[in-house]
């Protein structure tokens, strides 16, 4: 437990980490910090509340009232109060698919179809939250609206993309090499030729008033303002969100219940052809699915015949109706598979002959052989005339075929064209359809039907295919049933199909099948309306076809359909005596029994009238038994009596005409009755035939039921069946539905008894049945259930909401209806998985909640209950409305029937105590009500009970109504004086049994217990929702949408809403790891209900409500081991609470951080704690306004929490929370994204205000430095710039940047200090961080700056006036890794990066910081890599920073992210256009731009903050670094060139900063700023010229002087000109250009040698630049080479170190040539360097006095004397530091200087070498050297005396040798003297030289002059180069 308190005791801290620290007792802290933290410990305890712990809300509306805001409109206004227009109730208008509502044509109705029709009607009630869009589950910073926001982006224009491709850039700067050689005609190597190249070059563009002596007030001005203008000014529409799923506060708006269809197929019937024509021919088309054995479609009937065959029927068709003309439909297919097939069905006029004879002329008959036969096909014509003049009224069966439709869907689908012609056979010659389809089409697919499941039975996308049916089947007589229909269709998929064998009939039918179109024209629905869009009656019709669905659908009803479809199957009349034998069914549905009393209901087939009275089977020619396939399809009418019936009448038809013969002769009737016991018979039926016409009053009675004297067939047995289906929206098909709504609609209209099947049901009974046929809701079918799910749901709130009365009884059914509702949402819930949303809200509940549910009798036209009401009858009692309520009544709603106060004491003063206090004692038994534990008096809402006593009150509380008879009249006469009669009673009753639904639903809720607690638990969600609406819905009719919040509930709701959210919260606590998923939904049920509630209820009630949640969950917390899940829990409750959409308002951000009223008046002072960093005294109002104190935790509520759930989970010290930090992360950034996207917040100064709730999230995040994702990481190690121990600033005394800092940002090894970590962690036990990922800290990262972006700038600088300097630097250190996080990464490399490659990083790297940044110099840097101690590397200078070392951490360049990455960009780069690549790297630019203004805005104030402090150098040189950082970076122009005006401001400011104190920076900036001014952007290159300009004079103002930035910008050239690959001379000589150009204009200094020590340190550098940019072209070249760093080497003349370097330079490589006298001297030269500056430094007599000593090796060697003014003094840091600047560097120079003597045989030199060395052996006494040194000069000196020949010291062969011609450039009309090894012959050297040359210009080019005469360069041909042969000297 000790543990487990521990973690409770680290977590609760106060404000920031240091009462954690002291708590924890681990506390390591500097001695500032510990006696602030005293400060902490004298505060009363009772008014710190540590961070785990909810403060107190504040009352909100009570602060909004006694705090009016001054500002009487504008946008701040909006920011005080909720708008106006808040919330809507909105009646909208159902949108009708049709013309013409699907309505019922009688006017007299059934109340139960009266409440259907309404229920299909009426309009929607929508509760709109008008501005809901704003809260941040809306958050427009998603993927798909960021796209908006971004357009009209500026470009942002990056070096990094301007520099172009490595082959085309080469090309461009050979090209400008050869014209910088071929400018001038000056003698080569002078300072007359660099000078000449410059003046040549054009400067870029001067920066205006630059020279002006600005106040610098004044130019911080004009900076601020050319920094603020044109920004962006929505910092998030820049940044990706985070990779989240749906966020969880994102509640979608529901679909609107519409009419269901599944996947919609167009059929075009096009033509019909048969070989011959003879007689017109009726097709329909159906669906079957043979799987499920399943008819699933209607029929269509379509007629193709002619004109002139449908003339032939014109004596018995009526017109044809329009309707009855169509030639397509569109099916829909709700569960598409393979197993559905397309049926076509024909049928011919009756003849006589069975169907076989009658299809032998369409088999034998050909069409080609008309012309043979056509006497044959004559006299066939004539009989078929006669036939249809006859028999045309009758159909026989004629031939079939079927089209398994998803072949032809998948083939279609499969093939290119833009439609398929398909033809079908099933020929014998050509083999089965089936056969062929499966070789063509299921052979190609199969493969991908087994990987893709029933993909392939998509409907929506395959192309459209016309198919050709070639083939049909006849019809067998005896094979007409559906089952041999699917024996048939079963059979067809077989390759050996048995039909294959059977004789087709050949015709040829065309149908098109497509996918149908989203809204086509001229469409029918099945009950004929018209579908909008209908331009023209006239045209003919598409018919959409009713779908049988093969598997039960579950959408509620919203249309009147009421169809009724009647199957006949078979009649068996074999033991029917007489003739019967072609027999038809006559069918009709009657409403009485009188012939005329049939309805023209039944629905035409093809080319006939719309409705009919009758219906006829088709005739089996001879068969007594025969089978139907008909299908006759009815209108039923709406409201069904005991009369209505169908009549089915059997004819024999003479198919021969014989004399007294009638044409049709009945043989027999039956019929069903519509009605049984009251509801739609319908189902299977096999029923007995009558012989004689039926009796008087048949229609009632079953036909089983044996009639008196009826003569039947076969006795009486069942001979006919059929089947009877019905397709209705009022009809529920289900009995417990059936008999719920009977009972329902009996209370309404107050019939009784009433008749449910066999029962009648007394008023007495009422009650009991109503209760069990409520219970047995549960056993319904699911189908019918959803299928009158919003009827079901309106009368169940009914019977909550008034109680009915019920033999002079209010009856109570609350519980019941309540019981009922949980247990049907349960059953959706469980059995619709498919359908919920995220949150586990079932799709179909969520759209009844928000489109139907109302409160009843709150229709917009009818105010006052009636039959425009929900059911709406006198019957229910009606006090809310009643107009006429009697005063003794006049109860005050809050204290209505369900609500009513208890154990009221006390005389009753007036009648609404007396009532309230009779219907406590008496009607309602509360006595354990939740707040009144303790008697009257009731608590105040913000103090509850504790969850486990209110558990048990919960379980206590009953609901007794006054159901008793005895309680009500004794009520009524205490009530009225006299026991009412049972009218008035009544009456009474009624008035006050009206309850409202919300309360009740609270009520019951609080109340329930057992299985129904639990599964209203499980589904809270639905419960939840149902409340918010009744509450909107009870405020809206009651006008109190605007009344003050305190008075719009009454305080008994609240109350059960308080106990209700404390047993919810105490449920998720206790359960959570148990039932996890119940819990998640629950939890977020609980925070979108809080948050619904936030918009109607008192909003400090519902803060109340907040805390008592946090406090139950905190209460759990400290007993947890593993307290993550519970947390993450509380995240999601929180981030829903806070999308409210005006989160901002309710967090009060116009207040002022005053201490609430409070008891203890020590709450201001407690907060002081928050702020313990000062030694100062803090502005107690600033600091409440940055820490998370308790005033801003009570005034800014929410965001408080937000807040400290973030200070809470990123507690480097919170065990187990770790993997929260992005999702507490993300919450804050999805908020602060949300804020900066929204409208209403647009105005800088609201902004100001939003930002002012997020102002301690700076100090935050300063805590969490040390964890936040290191953007500048290198390999090594994470070197990191904040770890330095408090102790390590106080040994500093002050100087702020130490070397642990330096090296650390520089990523180099920080010594390990003994203290551990950094200010404000406590890690004594050494624990390392954990860090955070790169996208989280990235995400802090950004809302940091977003904050400081729009918070107000004269608050944060009155806070940075309270930091210490320790924490202004921890900020610092903050805006340094910003910088890198949001660097560009560049258009090249813009492909995401895995995560892996954010580790990967070089040496070369780390080595580059270093020598930028780090703990060693630049200089020696270069004295290191000049001795190879960095082996192989090549210190990469800023230039080479990468365009990627970005965001994602640091990658060093291109080549190395394509190694690393290769794989990945090729996957991406097939995702990515080249159009979203440019976009992303648009965005990115724009970001790192905005970022980086941020952040020089920061340090702007951060600079005007501490400019009057006394420890401003400290902090200074903390902003320098950053400034440096950011230069260093891949940055815009735009951010450049403010930074460069920064920078400029800053050393204008603190020009000792620069040159005094920070060095190290100066040497760094003079590098950035070199860098830079070799841009290629002329923009760029201004600015940075301008700078260094500046940098120059502040120097020289100083002391007169510039050597020291002298120095550094030679040094930085050198480094900048010797690292970087795309270095460009041009653009650095412009930038010279532009230095010298302003020397010459600076007119104050015009007077002093400021000017000409300008002009010679840029022409030294010029010299330098061109000299280096050469040395690379001259590789090939060893002469030129040497050559060239010999005047490198004198351009650095001023830098003793580089100078140094370069003679060494060239010593090797004279060596490697074997040039010894060469090194040599140049060895000499460095000695005689080290010597003149250590003889300033030492004074020791034995050192030699400076280069005078050396004079008798060279007199060259003068050159090396320090005397000119500008040598900067070797004692000044830095400067001659290197090794060899010491004695004994000096003695190695001279030793290998005499060893390269004597390899070149000067042995008279050795000598002088050593003189210099001998006196300083000798006062070291050194005698093994000097031994050494003796043997050596009596080597040297006997080499002199033996000389056998004379030969052995011939020191060379020196050659002249001339160039002539402008290919050479500069060395045009040069002549040189080569040195060649000893005896060289002039051929040699000739051939030398040809080779090199020619293969340089090409040996056609190459022309060699032979004499040795002075040579005319007028003759020499321009265009060739010309050489002169050497000339031995």
């Amino acid at each position: 437990m000790a543990e487990r308190r521990a973690f409770a005791q680290k977590i609760s801290r106060t404000v920031a980490a240091e009462v954690r620290k002291q708590i924890s007792g681990q506390y390591s802290g500097s001695p500032q910090l510990l006696k602030n933290l005293n400060v902490v410990g004298s505060i009363s305890h009772h008014t710190t509340v540590p961070l785990t712990e909810a403060v107190d809300p504040v009352d909100l509306e009570e602060y909004l009232i006694t705090h009016p805001l001054a500002v009487d409109s504008g946008p701040l206004r909006d920011l005080i109060e909720f708008p106006p227009d808040d919330i809507e109730v909105v009646y909208s208008p159902r949108d009708c698919r049709t013309l013409v509502s699907a309505v019922p044509e009688e006017s007299e109705m059934d109340p139960h179809v009266r409440d259907c029709i309404r229920s299909y009607t009426e309009d929607w009630a929508i509760v709109i939250r008008k501005y809901h869009k704003l809260g941040t589950g809306f958050n427009p910073n998603t993927l798909d609206k960021q796209k908006e926001r971004q357009k009209g982006l500026p470009k942002q224009v990056f070096e990094s993309d301007e520099a172009p491709d490595g082959n085309s850039y080469q090309d461009e700067q050979d090209d400008l090499k050869r014209r910088s050689m071929s400018i001038d005609d000056t003698p080569r190597g002078s300072w007359a030729c660099s000078i000449f190249d410059l003046k040549n070059s054009l400067p870029d563009a001067l920066l205006p008033n630059l020279l002006d002596r600005t106040p610098n007030e004044e130019i911080d001005r004009q900076n601020d303002d050319q920094r603020k203008s044109n920004r962006h000014k929505e910092l998030f529409a820049l940044h990706p969100s985070p990779d989240e799923e749906e966020p969880i506060e994102r509640l979608s708006i529901p679909d609107v219940p519409k009419e269901h269809f599944g996947q919609r197929l167009l059929v075009k019937c096009l033509s019909l052809k048969f070989e011959i024509e003879i007689e017109p021919i009726f097709a329909s088309l159906a669906l079957y699915d043979v799987k499920e054995k399943k008819k699933i479609s209607e029929n269509f009937y379509f007629d193709l015949n002619s004109e002139q065959m449908k003339g032939l029927l014109r004596p018995h068709v009526p017109p044809a109706a329009i309707t009855t003309l169509a030639r397509s439909a569109i099916f829909s297919i709700t569960y598409p598979s393979q197993d559905v097939f397309l049926v076509i069905k024909l049928e011919k006029v009756l003849q006589q002959g069975d169907i076989g004879e009658c299809a032998e002329p369409y088999m034998i008959f050909k069409e080609a052989d008309a012309t043979k036969n056509k006497e044959k096909l004559e006299k066939l014509r004539s009989q078929a005339d006669q036939f249809c003049q006859r028999l045309g009224k009758y159909r026989m069966p004629f031939a079939w075929t079927a089209i398994h439709l998803m072949n032809i869907v998948s083939s279609a689908g499969s093939l290119e064209r833009d439609s398929t012609e398909v033809e079908i056979s099933t020929g014998e010659r050509k083999g089965s359809w089936s056969e062929r389809r499966n070789s063509s089409i299921v052979g190609r697919r199969s493969l991908e039907r087994t990987t893709s499941g029933d993909d392939t039975c998509n409907l929506t996308s395959f192309r459209p295919a016309t198919l050709t049916v070639t083939n049909f089947f006849k019809q067998e007589g005896d094979r007409l049933s559906d089952e041999d229909l699917y024996k048939f269709l079963a059979d067809m998929r077989r390759p050996s199909s048995v039909l294959r064998r059977l004789r087709p009939i050949t015709a040829q039918l065309k149908i098109d099948i497509s996918p149908a179109p989203e809204n086509p024209h001229y469409c029918l629905t099945p009950e004929l309306l018209q579908v909008k869009l209908y331009p023209d009656s006239r045209v003919r019709p598409t018919r959409e076809i009713l779908e049988f669905p093969a598997r039960d659908v579950y959408v509620p009803n919203t249309t009147y359909r009421n169809l009724l479809y009647i199957y006949p199957q078979s009649l068996n009349f074999a033991n029917r005596q007489g003739s019967a034998r072609n027999i038809t069914v006559k069918v009709q549905f009657m409403y009485g029994e009188d012939p005329s009393n049939a309805m023209p209901v039944i629905f035409g087939k093809s080319s006939c009238s719309e409705f009919s009275k009758e219906a006829y089977t088709a005739v089996v020619y001879h068969n007594r038994s025969p089978d139907f396939h008909e299908e006759i399809k009815v209108k039923l009418p709406a409201t069904l009596t005991d009369h209505h019936h169908l009549l089915f009448t059997f004819y024999h038809v003479s198919c021969q005409q014989k004399q007294n013969t009638p044409l049709e002769t009945p043989v027999g009737y039956t019929w069903i009755p519509m009605l049984q016991n009251g509801r739609l018979k319908t189902g299977q039926f096999c029923l007995p035939v009558s012989l004689e016409k039926p009796p008087q009053a048949y229609s009632v009675l079953s036909p089983e039921v044996p009639l008196p004297g009826m003569k039947w067939v076969d006795n009486h047995k069942g001979v006919f069946n059929v089947e009877v289906v019905a397709v209705s929206s009022i009809h529920t098909q289900d009995p417990y539905l059936d008999k719920f709504f009977a009972l329902v609609n009996a209370l309404d209209e107050h019939m009784f008894p009433v008749r449910i099947g066999d029962m009648r049901i007394m008023e007495n009974n009422l009650e009991n049945e109503l209760k069990s046929s409520i219970s047995a809701l549960n056993s319904s079918q699911l189908e019918p259930v959803v299928r009158f799910l919003h009827l079901l749901l309106d009368k169940l709130i009914l019977l909550v909401v008034r109680p009915p009365v019920i033999a002079g009884q209010i009856v109570n059914l609350g519980q019941a209806s309540f019981e009922a509702m949980a247990s049907i949402i349960n059953r959706l819930h469980k059995n619709l998985e498919g359908n919920h949303d995220q949150h586990g809200r079932n799709s179909l509940l969520a759209s009844y909640i928000y489109y139907v549910f109302r409160l009843p009798n709150t229709y917009p036209n009818s105010p006052s209950p009636g039959p425009g009401g929900l059911g709406g009858s006198v019957h229910y009692a009606t006090m809310a409305r009643s107009a006429v309520r009697p005063a003794s009544l006049n109860l005050n709603r809050s204290r209505s029937l369900s609500n009513s106060n208890p154990d009221i004491s006390g005389t009753p003063t007036s009648p609404d105590d007396e009532v309230r206090s009779i219907i406590g004692s008496k009607g309602l038994d509360r006595s354990n009500s939740w707040v009144n534990t303790g008697g009257p008096k009731a608590a105040p809402w913000g103090s509850n009970p504790s969850p486990s006593a209110e558990s048990t009150q919960a379980m206590d509380r009953s609901c007794n109504r006054m159901s008793s008879h005895t309680e009500t009249s004794s009520f009524l006469q205490t009530l009225t004086g006299r026991l009412p009669t049972k009218k008035g009673k009544e009456d009474e009753l009624e008035k006050l049994s009206l309850l409202l639904f919300h309360e009740e639903l609270a009520l019951q809720w609080v109340v329930c217990s057992g299985s129904v607690r639990e599964s209203a638990l499980q589904q809270a969600w639905f419960f939840f929702e149902l409340m918010v609406k009744s509450m909107v819905h009870h405020l809206y009719f009651n006008d109190k949408l605007d009344a003050p919040r305190k008075s719009r509930f009454p305080e008994r709701f609240m109350d059960d809403i308080a106990a209700l959210v404390s047993t919810i919260a105490s449920d998720i606590v206790s359960r959570f790891q148990k039932d996890t998923e119940m819990v998640e939904r629950l939890n977020t049920s609980l925070a979108f209900f809080l948050n619904d509630l936030l918009s109607v209820m008192d909003r400090g009630f519902v803060f109340s409500l907040i805390k008592t949640c946090y406090k139950q969950v905190s209460s759990k917390l400290y007993s947890l081991p593993n307290p993550s899940v519970l947390v993450s829990l509380r995240l999601d409750f929180l981030r829903i609470v806070c999308s409210h959409e005006h989160y901002v308002t309710l967090n009060l951000p116009c207040s002022l951080l005053t201490p609430p009223a409070s008891p203890s008046p020590s709450v201001s002072s407690a907060t002081s704690q928050s702020s313990g960093f000062s030694t100062n005294v803090q502005d107690q109002k600033i600091a409440n306004m940055f820490e998370l104190s308790v005033p801003f935790r009570q005034q800014h509520y929410l965001a408080g929490l937000v807040l400290t759930e973030l200070a809470v989970i990123l507690d480097p010290d919170a065990e187990g929370l770790f993997g929260l930090h992005k999702k507490v992360i993300n919450m804050v950034h999805n908020l602060l994204s949300s804020h900066d996207s929204d409208p209403r917040y647009s105005d800088p100064q609201t902004k100001a205000r939003v930002a002012m709730l997020y102002l301690p999230l700076i100090g935050i995040i300063m805590e969490t430095v040390p964890q936040l994702y290191d953007f500048t990481e290198t390999q090594n190690q994470r070197g990191r710039p904040i770890c330095i121990a408090p102790d390590d600033y106080e040994s500093e005394s002050g100087s702020m940047i130490s070397q642990t800092v330096a090296m650390a940002i520089a990523g180099t090894s920080v010594p390990q200090l003994t203290r551990p970590g950094s200010f404000l962690l406590t890690s004594s036990s050494g624990r390392q961080h954990t860090t955070f990922s790169a996208e989280s800290s990235r995400s802090l990262l950004i809302c940091l700056l977003w904050v400081l972006k729009n918070a107000d700038e004269t608050v944060l600088q009155k806070w940075f006036t309270d930091l210490s300097v320790l924490q202004l630097n921890r900020l610092l250190d903050l805006l340094y890794l910003c910088v890198s996080c949001f660097e560009y990464k560049g258009k090249k490399v813009f492909e995401r990066m895995n995560s892996l490659t954010f580790k990967k990083s070089k040496d070369m790297r780390a080595k580059l910081e270093e020598a930028i940044l780090g703990s060693i110099g630049a200089r020696q840097e270069m004295v290191r890599r000049s001795r190879g101690q960095l082996g192989t590397y090549t210190v990469a200078s800023p230039s080479e920073r990468s365009p990627s070392g970005s965001a994602f951490g640091s990658q060093e360049n291109l080549r190395w992210r394509k190694d690393m990455t290769h794989w990945r960009q090729n996957t991406e780069k097939l995702d990515k256009s080249r159009a979203e690549i440019e976009h992303e790297a648009l965005i990115d630019g724009n970001l790192a731009t905005e970022a980086n203004l941020i952040i020089l805005d920061t340090l702007e104030i951060v600079v005007q903050t501490v400019s009057v402090t006394e420890s401003k150098e400290s902090i200074l040189g903390g902003v320098l670094k950053v400034l440096l950082h950011s230069m260093a970076c891949n940055q815009s122009a735009v951010y450049l060139q403010h930074c460069f005006a920064t920078q400029r401001a800053l050393v204008s400011k603190f020009p000792e900063l620069l040159f005094e104190e920070e060095t190290e920076q100066c040497a760094d900036l003079c590098l950035r700023l070199l860098r830079h001014c070799s841009s290629s952007i002329s923009t760029i290159r201004s600015h940075a010229s301008a700078s260094l300009y500046l940098l120059m004079r502040q120097n020289f103002e100083i002391g007169n002087n510039f050597a020291r930035v002298k120095m550094q910008v030679t040094m930085s050239l050198s480094s900048l000109v010797g690292t970087s690959q795309n270095f460009n001379e041009e653009f650095l000589r412009r930038s010279l250009k532009t230095i010298l150009t302003y020397a010459e204009e600076d007119l104050e200094l015009r007077e002093t040698t400021f000017p000409d020590q300008v002009q010679d340190l840029v022409f030294n550098l010029h010299m330098i630049l061109s000299d280096t940019v050469k040395m690379k072209e001259h590789q090939e070249d060893p002469e030129m080479l040497i050559d060239l760093m010999y005047r490198i080497a004198k351009g650095y003349q001023t830098s003793p170190d580089l100078r140094l370097t370069w003679l060494q330079n060239m010593a090797g490589k004279h060596s490697e040539r074997s040039n010894h006298a060469e090194a040599a001297q140049c060895l000499v030269h460095s000695a005689a360097l080290v010597a003149e500056y250590l003889s300033m430094l030492e004074d020791r007599k034995y050192l030699p006095v400076g280069c005078v000593t050396f004079q008798n090796i060279s007199s060259n060697v003068l050159e090396e004397s320090a005397v000119s003014d500008d040598v900067v003094s070797p004692d000044e840091e830095g400067i001659c530091s290197g090794k060899y600047f010491t004695e004994s560097g000096l003695v190695g120079l001279l030793e290998q200087a005499a060893a390269s003597f004597s390899m070149a045989g000067m042995y008279e030199a050795v000598n002088e070498v050593y003189k210099v060395l001998i006196p300083i052996h000798e006062a070291n006494r050194d005698a093994k050297k000097l031994s050494t040194i003796h043997g050596k000069l009596q080597e040297a000196f006997s080499k002199i005396v033996h000389q056998s020949t004379g030969w052995e010291r011939m020191f060379g062969t020196y050659f002249r040798v001339g160039f002539y011609g402008t290919k050479f450039g500069d060395l045009d009309e040069q002549e040189f003297v080569y040195k060649e090894p000893a005896i060289t012959k002039l051929a040699e050297i000739s051939h030398r030289l040809e080779g090199f040359y020619g293969e340089r210009f090409g040996e056609d080019v190459l022309e060699v002059i032979k004499d040795s005469n002075p040579v005319d360069k007028c003759k020499l041909d321009p265009n060739k180069v010309w050489r002169m042969t050497p000339n031995a000297l």
